[in-house]
């Protein structure tokens, strides 16, 4: 049996910590603040990343060099037969694309799986390529079942500010304006390739509910037969509030009793970037196993 090295980078919301433990490799993601370059997880901590963004630091996410992924590739093939490579999605990021590019190099044993997800649904699609990996799937055979599954997640998320949709040009200034205001609260999804918008409701009470009837209606429809399979994983993620988190999470059971365990897990800094302090998501992923 072929020994296959599991990677991805820490968009997944894995840890180092937590990579250890899995026994995986997590690629740090390189962001700049304020012209000065950061590691997340190795030299900027979420607490860190939030006091920066809070403070109107100049920040920008950059990704790793095709160097240092070469280098990390050629240093896991020297123990292991094959990787696979679940970097974030494709829509989202181009560190996907320069993975796929320098993999063309390593005659297949590098398997680079562009399954469209990002935070959270990354993180299970890591959990699913272990548990393909442990029934002794190849590197391709896994990376396979991945696309076909990609597909198959969804997340919602609720902001507590507009400032940062203003910021990247997502919202005009007058619109942010007008939405503050009148206490105007985004619901945006993640379906796959992008952030898109989902709906706009007055106040992040109705915000939340407007997230719970969205989840449920997919679980309804569209997941609903992995659903009665018992194949969905349903989590909750936040951006630097975790009091408030831990309440919707409460939302959450209630309204999904089916669920016994709901992951909570903070949002990737990549995606924060977008949508500043103080969001709260719910998401669902279907899972391999």
């Amino acid at each position: 049996m072929s020994s296959i090295a599991i990677v991805t980078d820490s968009n997944s919301g894995i840890t180092q910590a937590e990579a250890k433990e899995l026994g995986v490799t997590v690629v740090p993601m390189p962001f700049y603040i304020d012209g000065e370059m950061y590691l997340e997880d190795i030299t900027l901590s979420q607490e860190e990343f939030y006091e920066k963004l809070k403070s109107d630091a100049k920040i920008s996410t950059s990704q790793p060099s095709p160097g240092e992924l070469c280098d990390l590739w050629d240093s896991l093939l020297k123990e292991y037969s094959e990787i696979i490579h679940i970097p974030m999605s494709s829509g989202l990021s181009t560190s996907c694309a320069t993975a796929l590019m320098l993999s063309q190099d390593y005659d297949g044993r590098v398997q680079v799986v562009d399954n469209q997800r990002i935070s959270v649904t990354q993180r299970q699609s890591v959990l699913d390529a272990m548990a393909l990996r442990d029934k002794g799937m190849s590197a391709e055979e896994i990376k396979r079942i991945l696309l076909k599954e990609k597909f198959e997640s969804s997340i919602y998320i609720t902001l507590d500010t507009l400032k940062y949709l203003k910021k990247g040009g997502r919202i005009t200034p007058a619109a942010a304006a007008i939405g503050t205001v009148l206490n105007l609260k985004p619901v945006l999804q993640i379906q796959g390739e992008k952030l898109d918008a989902y709906s706009k409701v007055r106040g992040k009470k109705q915000a939340k509910k407007v997230m719970l009837q969205a989840m449920r209606k997919d679980m309804d429809t569209r997941f609903k037969e992995y659903l009665e399979k018992g194949q969905m994983r349903l989590m909750t993620a936040y951006s630097g509030n975790p009091e408030e988190s831990a309440e919707f999470a409460e939302e959450v059971k209630a309204a999904f009793p089916e669920f016994e365990v709901i992951r909570t897990d903070p949002l990737s800094l990549s995606v924060s970037c977008h949508i500043g302090y103080g969001a709260v998501a719910i998401a669902a992923a279907k899972s391999a196993e």
